[in-house]
């Protein structure tokens, strides 16, 4: 079935570029997931707060391979992006990602989080402002978008300190190991 309108980012706006690293401030920036990164993403997943909101663990060193190959070919295929948030010695202290790239609308939702002992200073937001600016300017990004559980007090904060607007609540929408989600949405537009 045709499409009515012109996709707001052609095919190949993301695959036909490579994945930028981004500088988020002096000593923190954003680049792509790489195989050696494993051990601290399979050590973030093992956080009891990390599985409670993302709903996932990591159980094997190939688990987490996995999951740090997964995205380069995500980005070729211009469904998904992620970043690992790395310290000044290149460490992996969280996340920060598009899910759901819709290039029709020019959309995605947005992903992110933090191991324990970089949480409480703002490097969230600020990881994620850093993601924003880059997807609405040399992304071609209309619309980013993001959804965290009403318990999620500093998903909430996050949010709210990097612009995204509050759009209402999604009731019952996402299943947590304690069960059923009210979901807060929140979002900004280019």
């Amino acid at each position: 079935m045709p499409l009515l309108v012109v996709p707001a980012l052609p095919a190949g706006s993301l695959a036909a570029q490579e994945q930028p690293h981004l500088p988020v401030r002096p000593g923190l920036a954003l680049r792509p997931w790489r195989d050696d990164d494993a051990p601290a993403v399979r050590a973030a997943f093992g956080c009891p707060v990390i599985q409670r909101w993302h709903v996932r663990r990591l159980d094997s060193d190939d688990e987490a391979r996995s999951w740090t190959a997964q995205w380069a070919g995500r980005w070729r295929d211009e469904s998904a992006a992620s970043w690992a948030l790395v310290d000044a010695d290149d460490r992996p202290v969280g996340q920060v990602g598009l899910r759901d790239v819709l290039l029709t609308e020019a959309s995605a939702q947005v992903s992110y989080w933090l191991v324990p002992a970089a949480r409480g200073r703002g490097l969230a937001t600020e990881a994620l402002l850093a993601m924003t600016r880059w997807a609405f300017t040399r992304g071609g990004f209309h619309r980013l978008a993001l959804e965290h559980s009403t318990g999620n007090a500093a998903s909430c904060r996050v949010a709210g300190r990097a612009g995204f607007t509050e759009e209402g609540v999604a009731r019952g929408s996402v299943r947590h190991a304690d069960g059923w989600h009210d979901m807060h949405r929140h979002a900004r537009l280019a």
